[in-house]
């Protein structure tokens, strides 16, 4: 049972807890700031966010929504010293600028744009303009009234300053510019005087904040932020919670607010808000090493992999509270799996990565970002999915915009961001996460290390690893062998492969077998590395059929098809219209093949399989066997409304015959 204290000993002892330690992390990310990506898989949808996306998040927050115009009405408002100006939109649209914003400065570093650049600029002026005296900046409430601030804990005035916090740090990282980055920091002081230094309780309704404040404190190394991080995770699970959520709904759990963090053990509610809290409860844990939130983290992260996420990464099965129900309730065809929750699942999983050092994260990480995540945006990058099903009767659709807009912004930001996952360091050496084609320059103590990668990942398996320090010196190097190697789907059982591998991976350094161990899911490599040294990585690409937990019932008598990294789907336009009349049985071979999906050049999974039909009496019988074709699950819905199934079945039982 928890002792409850008065808020003065507990905002006392928060700061004792974070000060009392000392900052420390398994290693550092390389930030995207350093890395420059060339590869053949990922460069083109980076030009694609740069210029398709980005141009639709601008007319929209421009020119056919009021969120660019409403900072500008709040300038107008102070100026005239009335409030005859209203608000356009849902009060939560400022945080869409600032994520587009966010979007925009990725961009700017992976493909400069002096245009682009400039409308930025123009952006962050206005939102300085809008800026209150003392800090605060919120155009809902400063155009409704700014005595309601601060009343409704559900009102997300301090999510949107978490989206504003990123965007400036992202923004000055690319550019250098310091003027976001002086608002956002205004804000944060603003927000850390009103409530933690006040000993005011606070309980974000939408968190975000706390991932954003550490993104802050890693900038600024203020330590101020870090105290404020903390501070709002110790609110959670104290009865403190006012606003809609609470007094109406009279459901704290929706915001993950039953339960104090550190006690935490299941996954509950809204999944976005879930991703976005764990992600900073994670960062703290990792700078402060606090036993309490690794704990909870890697405890809560248990039940949401093994008993509360998709084949594809997503999660979030409900669309009724955008979040989760019941353990192993994962239908297919009314998934709810929101971008924004794989996104934050992307998030989530670095930071769990950088506490433990353990490559099951990243596992998790890339299944979500290649399959749950990067299917909510077109392969013409400017249509998207909010919701991503992992079947459909062929009424889904591809949308160019949404009333919430979350979803566009988000991809955009975690696409253009993608430098932020491939590479991290510590005093040690040099660990690879992701296989991306691409190439930075790291310090290990006194010497320079370019690296460079080269790779067609995810297509095939092989990687080359070019390592040139400036002279001759001892390090680590650590890559990831992806748990779809070793014949592990995802960590715990939910998904298992029917069947082990055909081939393991294999490693060369100049040509010759490497030397090395296994620790963690890395191939850990120790030696004195010279110019010109070269690591060349085998992974298998074989087929790898996969079967669900029983307990997950839609998927019984189901298999899916994963080929490295990516899960695989059968669309009815591929398929003489039909995605739900076959059978896939156990003895079903596979080959591969080059396909074409609308602009995207793909690997494609080809099999002769049984199809389903009626007999007389209204029973299922094998009518034919014909020749099926499987693509990788981000491509679908990219040629206009078609079916499309992920679990395809065993059993005649289990097949739809009139779609």
């Amino acid at each position: 049972m928890r002792l409850f204290v008065s808020s003065t000993v507990i905002a006392f002892a928060t700061c004792l807890s974070v000060t009392a330690q000392i900052p420390q992390k398994r290693f550092e990310p390389v930030s995207f700031s350093q890395v420059n990506i060339t590869d053949q898989f990922w460069r083109p949808k980076l030009d694609k966010v740069a210029t398709a996306t980005l141009q639709a998040c601008i007319v929209q927050t421009e020119q056919k929504t009021g969120r660019i115009r409403n900072f500008e009405k709040v300038k107008r408002a102070r100026v005239a010293g009335n409030q005859a100006e209203k608000h356009e939109g849902i009060y939560y649209d400022d945080s869409d600028v600032y994520k587009a914003l966010e979007a925009i400065a990725y961009s700017l570093k992976n493909r400069p744009d002096a245009e682009l650049e400039k409308k930025a600029d123009e952006w962050i002026d206005k939102i300085a303009d809008a800026q209150q005296p003392d800090g605060y900046l919120n155009t809902y409430y400063s155009l409704t009234g700014l005595d309601k601030r601060w009343t409704d804990m559900e009102k997300h005035e301090d999510y949107c300053a978490g989206h504003l916090i990123e965007a400036a740090v992202a923004y000055y990282n690319t550019t250098g510019k310091r003027k976001l980055l002086n608002v956002a920091s205004r804000f944060a002081d603003h927000i850390d005087l009103t409530f933690r230094q006040a000993n005011r309780h606070w309980v974000s309704g939408h968190q975000e904040i706390e991932l954003a404040l550490m993104k802050l404190y890693h900038q600024t190394q203020n330590d101020r932020y870090l105290k404020l991080a903390d501070w709002f995770l110790d609110q959670r699970g104290h009865n403190f919670g006012k606003g809609v959520i609470w007094d109406q709904w009279k459901n704290p759990a929706y915001c993950q607010d039953a339960t104090p963090v550190k006690e935490q053990k299941e996954i509950t509610g809204h999944a976005v808000r879930a991703m976005y809290l764990y992600t900073g409860a994670a960062d703290v844990a990792a700078t402060t090493k606090d036993a309490g939130y690794m704990n909870a983290m890697k405890t809560v992260w248990e039940d949401v992999v093994y008993r509360n996420m998709y084949i594809t990464g997503g999660i979030g099965s409900s669309g009724r509270n955008e979040g989760f129900s019941t353990d192993y309730d994962l239908p297919n065809e009314s998934a709810y799996c929101e971008t924004c929750a794989s996104v934050g699942m992307v998030f989530w999983n670095q930071r769990m990565n950088l506490l433990t050092g353990e490559a099951k994260y990243v596992d998790v990480l890339e299944r979500s970002l290649y399959n749950g995540a990067l299917d909510g945006l077109s392969l013409t990058g400017d249509r998207f999915f909010y919701g991503n099903p992992l079947a459909s009767n062929g009424n889904n659709s591809r949308s160019e915009w949404f009333g919430t807009a979350c979803c566009p912004s988000n991809i955009a930001r975690l696409v253009a961001s993608l430098g932020d996952y491939i590479y991290g360091k510590d005093e040690a050496g040099i660990w690879v996460n992701l296989y991306v084609g691409s190439n930075t320059s790291l310090k290990l103590g006194k010497t320079t290390v370019p690296v460079q990668m080269e790779t067609n990942y995810p297509w095939d398996g092989n990687v080359k690893l070019s390592m040139n320090p400036d002279k001759r010196t001892p390090y680590t190097l650590r890559m990831r062998i992806p748990g779809w190697v070793s014949n592990v789907a995802v960590p715990g059982d939910l998904y298992r492969f029917a069947e082990g591998n055909k081939a393991a991976f294999t490693m060369l350094v100049n040509g010759k077998p490497a030397q090395y161990r296994e620790e963690n899911g890395y191939a850990v490599i120790d030696r004195t590395w010279q110019k010109g040294d070269v690591v060349e990585l085998n992974l298998p690409m074989e087929v790898k059929r996969v079967l669900a937990k029983q307990d997950i019932k839609v998927d019984n008598d189901r298999v899916a098809l994963q080929r490295g990294p990516l899960v695989y789907c059968v669309e009815g336009i591929d398929n003489n219209g039909q995605a739900w009349n076959m059978l896939v049985p156990e003895s079903t071979t596979f080959t591969t093949q080059p396909h074409q999906v609308s602009t995207e050049s793909v690997i494609a999974i080809r099999a002769d399989v049984p199809v389903v039909g009626p007999s007389p009496d209204g029973s299922r019988v094998i009518t034919e066997t014909k020749t099926i074709t499987a693509i990788p699950y981000y491509s679908w819905a990219n040629r206009g409304k078609s079916s499309m199934q992920v679990w395809l079945p065993m059993k005649a039982k289990q097949v739809k015959i009139n779609e």
